[in-house]
């Protein structure tokens, strides 16, 4: 039983990715969210049996039947990653499962829609750089929006603490000073935009291990590209939302707490 409600999950999330996907294509671009999935070298329309999360790749071995141009992998790996977090939301919150499907669904519908927006977010700022001011300001109300509707028992509306109402500011604040102490240089200032948000979203306790677990990837993957990539430089920009969405989902599902004094 077990096993086939967590297969289920997992296509649900396949087929969320998939439709990241088109978001993350088309977003600041002149299309619309609508319309039918075409290739992007030759415009050939998609069949359904070529849109099928993860399974379509695999089994047009990464090109378009009509042309044969490679397809990126950011398809099949941005279906993989939701497929990952929605099974990993499901494990997180399985215990409501079974006793109160209303609290569940609440409670996942809500952090399945906060982390999707997360790896939409990282993954834009992975292919361009910069982090979408309009995403991070959705994200950020959401977050905070949540502070008064879910706990970390999952959904039960009361009134957040103050330490809870300050938690997004308060991680934020750093990356504000970095952005303004470097002038841009160190830090971007759409990276404390989305630490707003984290912030609300997590609590103080387990931003703050998202944190460390941000900044220490960041820097071995960094590392790891300047030794063995010629791209890359002392002096070469990183986008670092992808460390941040990383560490954030990791403090979520495994309750990291390297400051528990902090828990609210």
């Amino acid at each position: 039983m077990d096993i086939i409600i967590t297969i289920i999950f997992f296509s649900f999330g396949l087929i969320i990715g998939s439709f990241l996907n088109v978001i993350i294509y088309r977003y600041n671009t002149a299309r619309s969210l609508g319309g039918r999935s075409a290739c992007m070298s030759c415009q050939n329309k998609l069949c359904w049996y070529e849109l099928i999360p993860l399974l379509s790749f695999v089994t047009l071995r990464g090109r378009c039947k009509t042309c044969k141009t490679k397809i990126s992998v950011q398809y099949p790996l941005v279906e993989l990653m939701a497929g990952l977090v929605s099974v990993s939301l499901f494990f997180k919150f399985q215990y409501m499962f079974f006793i109160d499907t209303f609290v569940f669904t609440g409670t996942y519908a809500y952090y399945m829609f906060m982390f999707s927006l997360l790896l939409v977010i990282a993954v834009y700022d992975l292919k361009h750089k910069v982090i979408p001011d309009q995403l991070s300001l959705f994200f950020g109300i959401l977050a905070f929006l949540g502070l008064f509707v879910f706990t970390s028992y999952g959904f039960l509306p009361h009134t957040p603490s103050i330490l809870e109402l300050l938690s997004g500011i308060l991680i934020a604040s750093p990356f504000a000073l970095f952005w303004l102490i470097s002038k841009g240089a160190w830090m971007g200032l759409g990276d404390a935009k989305l630490a707003l948000g984290l912030g609300w979203l997590l609590g103080l306790s387990r931003a703050l291990s998202g944190l460390v677990v941000a900044f220490w990837s960041g820097a071995i993957i960094g590392f790891i590209l300047i030794v063995v990539s010629r791209k890359y430089g002392m002096k070469s920009e990183i986008p670092f939302a992808p460390f941040l969405v990383l560490g954030a989902f990791l403090a979520f599902i495994l309750e990291l707490h390297f400051f528990p004094f902090f828990s609210s």
